[in-house]
């Protein structure tokens, strides 16, 4: 028995982190045929030998390995270790190794001052000094902030392994200030410090227009103060002050759209003064944002010599980062890199990054370097390199990727490999813009934290990855932004310069994100930390309705709508065809039933009943507006069939009337995507929770525009913001507003989780210490498998057809969690179950059956009562065989005058007629039909 994944606020031993309220704890129990918890204790100690205990809960039955609120009162700078001792129901017992977790200075008054340079403000400087140590160090640690963007040397050496501290955030309403260990980096004697200080989002080119600086100060500045534990127990503090100094640096200009110019010839002849600064320390918060690190690196696939002349990297994957190179340039060499994320007719592209320079400028000294940027980072697969002396070596080069620490948790794979792109390209767009903020896009002049974005994703986001911590530093940013707009949410946060906000679906992330994280970690201290922030923003709606004349319906305000859906009448205008009021007023419904569900939790009833009466009036009006007496919606698109359905906007009654309505537009839109933003979510869910999940595999599968697969096929390796933002013939769209890598039709991947694998969370037991296991095959994909390292412990689902159709599934269940397994297809037929409950009873639901297991490992084996192969014949209907190219060309000399076998014919006249069946009009010999019925089911 193995307790692992120990875990302080979801951080493996954070170091000067906010810890919220009180730290909470978590684990993960493997290594045991154990099925239950019995019982778990904690310790809490100042050392490591646990002779000084802080806390012992005792031997208790009621602790939860998903989060465990510890009732200490916290010192500041102060380290405690701690470990868990786990007893499971067959006797078996653990006990942990030993973690740890460091507060920060907490309510610890500053004795550093803030410092500012006495330079020019558009020189970047390096703030600095020297300082001697009397005896040797036993322990030294680092609080700092430095504004825009900092690195911090002691001794040459870098301290820490993150980049961009202090990270992106309402710099006006507050300041992360972060903690080093910097023990290893001071010895007795004579040392020096000193912090690079760069422009960043604080005073750099930044914002929604794309041009605007100094958004948040005009003044770069530091506060730094080091604290120093000698071996006889004595301690020194080094602390910003005007006995610093500056003097420029080599980076001698940059910002985060441009890139970084850097003149390593350089040699600071001057310095300068520094005076201290007016920012105060009312703003000043120990760090939440998780460390940005090079996650991965990656090599050069290619080095292409193009049309133009241009020597350009092929990195192989749309990622972000920048290039670390080694150089042996003569000095004065100037070496310059560009960055684009595509090429077109051969060349070196980057018109779609708008005003976005994306370069990095290095001016050689003579002497062998390894370089790469300091304060700004790009988003590309190819790079210009310009100015390289002599031949270039690709392995001189690495594409380091930066994303913020995040463990991944989640895995897909299919037997079809475009499939498996797609979800790579999901998962490489999360990648690419979960740095710190979850930005939109991560290359062009924008790279903004919208809302939508972030909300539409947040799903499979948190199978991907433990995004836990991620979204709890955005969930406290997006309330600080709303503490100034009475609740609405602004559409990016932090909301730099944008001019307004407040859109459904957008602003609607503060209740939806949250509530995600809640479900995915089952740590309720998101709600309590966010439910201020749900509560607000549905007030917002609220008020805006009722100064309308309060209709429950929200229809005033500015709306986004299905943004970028490819259904709208205007072709200039990208907010689609789907109705903004019925949008609005269904996420109106969908949030007030999120915070009704969030004040049930947190034990609010007064809030849980006026938010949950709410709710239910705006879904009464939303029936009352736009449904008829007999259930038919009045919008015919996907979005509106998809929203209605999933967010159970109307009666029962009506579902199967929307489900036939849903099916019919799809239909009408030859099975193709019309969606944006809003309904490319829901579309496959809508389907699949409503019996129609083979239509959900068609959507998933097609692979000519639009779909998903279409820009698999042309080569993407993340998920575009447009269905067609490269036409077939590889040229791009309008460069105006057309990023490759743009997550939000990456939402997909969640329902790759939840229907192709079948792993979904409870809400009656959050953080998956329950699920539901229903995975829904189809034979088009031969096997699926997904992997979910969960808040509770490792899911596996995995299926597979043999050639006969049989179907296999096997199912891992962690540790003290249960699942409610739903085999489809499976009733009447014989089971073969494997694993520890090997006749565990099982209950008919349909054409399902329905098992009830706890942990362990299970293989199951049937015969699906109703087969899931799929041989044509000349029964099948006309519009299933003109999709298949073989198949059209053996019934072609069979079909009657004036029908043509193309879905604008077929859909609206014989779609759903067979073959045999047109024979009774149109007489084909009996003989003809069986044989063609031979080489149909021939065809695969």
């Amino acid at each position: 028995m193995n307790i692992t994944k120990l875990k302080t606020n979801r951080i493996t031993n954070p170091l000067g982190f906010s810890m919220g309220r009180r730290p909470r704890l978590s684990y993960v129990v493997t290594g045991t045929d154990g099925r239950k918890q019995t019982a778990a204790r904690y310790e809490v100690a100042q050392d490591t030998s646990f002779s000084s205990v802080v806390f012992d809960s005792g031997k208790r039955t009621d602790i939860d390995s998903l989060s465990f609120e510890l009732p200490i009162q916290l010192m500041p700078r102060t380290r405690y270790y701690w470990r868990v001792e786990v007893w499971a129901d067959n006797g078996d017992h653990a006990l942990s190794e030993t973690a740890w977790f460091e507060t920060a200075k907490l309510d610890e008054p500053w004795e550093a001052k803030w410092i500012v340079p006495d330079m020019d403000k558009e020189h970047h400087p390096v703030l600095g000094r020297t300082f001697k140590l009397t005896g040797a160090v036993t322990s030294a640690r680092a609080y700092i902030c430095g504004l825009g963007l900092y690195e911090m040397q002691i001794n040459g050496i870098k301290a820490g392994d993150e980049y961009f501290a202090p990270h992106f955030n309402a710099y006006h309403k507050w300041l992360q200030y972060q903690t080093y260990d910097v023990t290893q980096l001071l010895c007795e004697g004579d040392n020096q410090v000193q912090v690079s200080l760069g422009n960043g989002l604080y005073k750099g080119r930044f914002g929604f227009d794309g041009h605007s600086k100094e958004l948040y100060g005009s003044e770069f500045a530091l506060l730094c103060e080091i604290r120093v534990t000698y071996a006889d127990g004595t301690t020194e503090i080094l602390k910003s002050d005007t006995e610093w100094t500056a003097e420029r640096s080599r980076v001698m200009s940059g910002n985060l759209y441009d890139g970084e110019i850097f003149d390593a010839t350089l040699t600071a002849s001057e310095s300068y003064t520094v005076h201290e600064g007016d920012l105060g320390f009312e703003r000043l918060k120990p760090r939440m944002s998780l460390p940005v690190v090079v996650k991965e690196e990656l090599k050069p696939i290619e080095v292409i010599q193009t049309p133009a002349g241009e020597t350009v990297l092929d990195m192989g994957q749309n990622m972000v980062g920048w290039i670390r190179f080694r150089t042996r340039a003569p000095k004065g060499t100037i070496i310059r890199l560009q960055h684009g994320e595509v090429l077109q007719e051969g060349n070196f592209y980057r018109e779609n990054l708008r005003t976005a320079k994306a370069e990095y400028v290095y001016t050689a000294d003579g002497e062998e370097a390894m370089v790469r940027p300091f304060f700004t980072f790009y988003g590309f697969r190819y790079v210009k390199v310009e100015g390289w002396p002599g031949e270039l070596d690709p392995n001189d080069f690495t594409g380091c990727v930066l994303y913020s620490d995040m463990d991944q948790t989640g895995s897909f794979e299919t037997s079809d490999p475009l499939v498996n792109r797609l979800f790579l390209n999901a998962l490489w767009g999360q990648k690419g813009n979960f740095l710190d903020v979850p930005t939109d896009c991560p290359q062009r002049d924008e790279r903004m934290g919208w809302t939508g974005d972030a909300q539409v994703f947040s799903g499979a986001a948190c199978f991907n990855m433990d995004a836990y911590t991620f979204y709890s530093k955005y969930g406290y940013d997006m309330y600080q932004e709303q503490v100034d707009r009475e609740g609405m949410v602004p559409m990016v946060v932090p909301a730099v310069n944008v001019p307004s906000g407040g859109s459904s679906a957008w602003a609607d992330a503060a209740t939806i994100v949250p509530w995600n994280v809640y479900l995915h970690y089952g740590d309720k201290a998101i709600l309590e930390q966010q439910y201020e922030s749900m509560k607000s923003w549905a007030d917002f709606i609220i008020r805006a309705d009722e100064g309308s004349g309060g209709k429950r319906l929200w229809t005033v305000g500015f709306q986004f709508g299905d943004w970028l859906s490819l259904d709208g009448s205007n072709p200039e205008s990208s907010m689609g065809g789907t109705d903004q009021d019925f949008i609005a007023s269904a996420y109106y419904c969908y949030s007030t039933r999120l915070v009704a569900k969030a004040a049930k939790v947190l034990g609010l009833e007064d809030d849980a009943s006026y938010y949950g009466q709410i709710s239910g009036e705006v879904r009464q009006a939303i029936e009352d507006e736009f449904f008829s007496k007999t259930g038919r919606l009045a919008l015919d698109t996907q979005t509106a069939y998809a929203i209605a359905l999933k967010m159970d906007l109307a009666p029962e009654t009506y579902r199967k009337r929307l489900v036939d309505g849903l099916v019919n537009r799809l239909r009408k839109d030859h099975n193709h995507l019309k969606t944006g933003f809003v309904g490319t979510p829901y579309l496959n869910f809508a389907l699949s929770d409503n019996g129609c999940e083979e239509l959900g595999y068609t959507l998933l599968l097609n692979d000519d525009y639009p779909s998903w697969l279409y820009a698999v096929k042309l080569g993407a390796t993340t998920i575009w913001e447009r269905w067609n933002s490269i036409d077939t013939d590889g040229k791009i769209g309008n460069p105006g507003m057309n990023s490759l890598n743009h997550y939000a039709f990456g939402a997909i991947a969640e329902w790759m989780y939840r229907v192709i694998a079948g792993i979904n969370p409870s809400e009656d037991a959050p953080g998956f210490r329950r699920v539901v296991l229903a995975p829904k095959p189809d034979f088009r994909l031969r096997w699926a498998k997904a992997k979910l390292e969960s808040a509770a412990g490792t899911y596996m689902s995995e299926w597979a057809f043999d050639e006969e159709g049989r179907l296999e599934f096997r199912f891992d269940i962690p540790f003290h969690s249960t699942a409610l397994v739903r085999l489809p297809r499976a009733a009447a037929a014989v089971l073969s179950i494997s694993g520890p409950a090997p006749d565990a009873p099982a209950i008919e639901e349909g054409e399902d059956m329905l098992l009830e297991l706890e942990s362990g490992s299970y293989v199951i084996r049937y015969m699906p009562s109703r087969s899931y192969l799929k041989t044509l014949s000349t029964y099948t209907p006309l519009a299933v065989l003109a999709e298949n190219e073989q198949a059209c060309e053996l019934i072609a000399p069979f079909i009657p005058p004036g029908f043509v076998l193309n879905p604008d014919s077929l859909y609206s006249m014989i779609r759903d007629t067979s073959l045999r069946e047109l024979a009774a009009y149109y007489p084909i010999d009996s003989s003809i039909l069986d044989e063609l019925d031979r080489k149909l089911k021939e065809i695969e």
